[in-house]
């Protein structure tokens, strides 16, 4: 299957920078709490990667690991980047999901770019053959499969925005996969290539998102669910793409941000925990 296109919507933020904890704005509040706050995220993120490398073909690719407290073995998931590539939001992503007990490999589609511009980015995204993309997921699929504290038939993929996309395809070429997260990513609505999916899927959309249609969306649930797949499509009607990137000033929506969040650990709970 040749993958659909991951051209995002043009409503995506300006800046890539990580500002996530400079609120410049926000009203004083007492040393004691500012202390509080700052236990409570250290705590929160606990979880540091590491670089590791492995093969894809004829290369030798890298990405960072991040690993659970304790022997495992664990339940594990191939964390996809934005267009932005491999930045601090998505590691920031992959050590809480280690957090919440997976072992989590946060991939490097760009081969160590990251772009701060949507010219940049744009340029990063065009210029990553499909093929090697594909082939660089599937080695990170075997990466995991082979490590001594990953259960091997407990492996999931999760991504957003052109990583949605890919987290898409993960689930369309790799048949043991055990659970799928496609942060609005493009999707596929060829119901042929669809009958491939085995593993259930949680889809996260935009109800504004002018990159991916809300009939689109509706149509992926409903072949899937035609075809007797396991399937949950969430859409907030007042989100339109990368809303639960901070760094998407204005396009970023807390309280739905907090919720996708939610509703994956949940189903990430139920499927590869269970």
């Amino acid at each position: 299957m040749k993958s659909s296109l991951r051209v995002p919507s043009t409503n995506l933020p300006s800046e890539a920078s990580d500002q996530r904890f400079l609120r410049p704005n926000s009203p004083l509040v007492p040393v004691s709490l500012l202390i509080l706050m700052v236990v409570t995220a250290a705590s929160s993120f606990a979880a540091e990667g590491k670089s590791v490398s492995y093969k894809s073909g004829d290369e030798t690719v890298q990405g960072m690991l991040y690993t659970p407290a304790g022997k495992g073995p664990f339940p594990a998931l191939i964390v996809i980047h934005e267009w932005w590539g491999l930045n601090d939001w998505v590691k920031e992503q992959a050590s809480k999901l280690a957090d919440q007990g997976y072992v989590a490999l946060a991939v490097d589609l760009y081969r160590g770019k990251v772009a701060t511009t949507p010219e940049e980015a744009h340029e990063l995204m065009r210029g990553v053959p499909e093929d090697r993309a594909k082939r660089d997921l599937s080695a990170a699929f075997d990466f995991l499969k082979a490590q001594k504290n990953v259960k091997a038939d407990r492996i999931g993929s999760i991504g957003w925005c052109m990583g949605g996309g890919y987290s898409l395809d993960v689930a369309l070429e790799e048949p043991t996969l055990a659970a799928d997260v496609i942060n609005y990513g493009h999707l596929a609505v060829d119901e042929n290539s669809l009958k491939k999916i085995n593993s259930p899927i949680l889809g996260i959309f935009g109800g504004k998102d002018r990159g991916i249609p809300v009939e689109d969306v509706k149509k992926f649930e409903q072949i899937l669910k035609q075809l007797g797949k396991k399937v949950e499509i969430v859409i907030y009607p007042d989100a339109g793409h990368g809303f639960e990137n901070p760094n998407n000033k204005e396009g970023y929506r807390p309280q739905d941000a907090a919720d996708a969040w939610k509703r994956t650990v949940d189903f990430l709970a139920s499927t590869l925990k269970k």
